[in-house]
């Protein structure tokens, strides 16, 4: 089990739920039966403070808890990995059933939905350190053999489709990537731009996707630490798939930046 925030609002929902059903189960009737014996409609009404908040706060935590588990979870943008279809400080949504609705906590697959496609921008526990969500660009599904070579990918021996579209000009915290140069990256049917670094150490290899897990890279390829460094992500650790930008804050608001994530 990892002890993240869905860990601790699945322990409050059983918390609060299971003080409010002991009381209303075993003490709530010897109150009602006292007040009927006094004749008092007033004096014993109060609740007990520890169950008057458990019975207020148990309906906030579970629904904060369906909607985070099931439907959408908020994350925000730490680093320059994902450069530029993600800046530093870009408040995201993730779609947390559309490869299949998982336990909370567990992260148990109980309803399969979708699958993964190539090119999906998807949340995932870091293989590494699963209690670290990472965020990258699904490249390789399982059994595809992907090469990473010149700066360039390969996928079952075919070259992914790369063309120029000018040179990247970043501010605030992508300021130290302006001169990068920018392409567009078709995977799929869909296209996405990326940025490499010229001069830029690299590192190539090949690598075969095993069953049941995604070779991931990063948009800015040059400054991302991802397959190619650390291996697979397994199904397993796929949290969900990135899908809106509702608010940007890097030294400032950035209201620019709401809109979607990738076309």
């Amino acid at each position: 089990m990892i002890w993240d925030f869905a860990a601790i609002l699945t322990m409050l929902v059983f918390a609060s739920g299971f003080i409010w059903l002991t009381d209303a189960v075993f003490f709530a009737p010897k109150r009602a039966a006292l007040l009927s014996g006094q004749g008092d409609a007033e004096g014993g009404a109060r609740l007990p403070v520890l169950v008057d908040y458990a019975k207020s706060f148990f309906p906030v935590f579970l629904i904060v808890l369906l909607l985070r588990s099931f439907l959408v979870e908020p994350f925000r943008i730490p680093s320059g990995s994902m450069i530029p279809t993600l800046l530093v400080g870009d408040f995201i949504l993730v779609n947390k059933f559309a490869y299949g609705i998982r336990l909370p906590v567990l992260n148990q697959k109980v309803i399969a939905i979708g699958e993964p496609e190539r090119g999906d921008v998807v949340v995932f526990r870091y293989p590494l350190d699963p209690s670290t969500p990472f965020i990258k660009r699904i490249v390789g599904l399982p059994g595809d053999v992907v090469t990473y070579r010149n700066k360039r990918v390969l996928i079952n021996g075919v070259e992914v489709a790369l063309r120029p579209s000018g040179t990247f000009i970043g501010v605030r915290s992508a300021a130290p990537q302006t001169g990068a140069e920018q392409f567009r990256e078709k995977l799929g049917e869909r296209e996405h731009e990326l940025l490499i670094t010229p001069g830029a150490r690299t590192l190539d290899g090949v690598f075969t996707v095993p069953d049941g897990h995604y070779f991931v890279l990063g948009d800015n390829r040059d400054n991302s630490r991802d397959s190619r460094f650390w291996g697979f992500v397994p199904d397993a650790n796929l949290v969900g798939k990135a899908f809106y930008i509702w608010f940007n804050w890097d030294q400032g608001p950035v209201f620019s930046r709401i809109g979607s994530i990738y076309e």
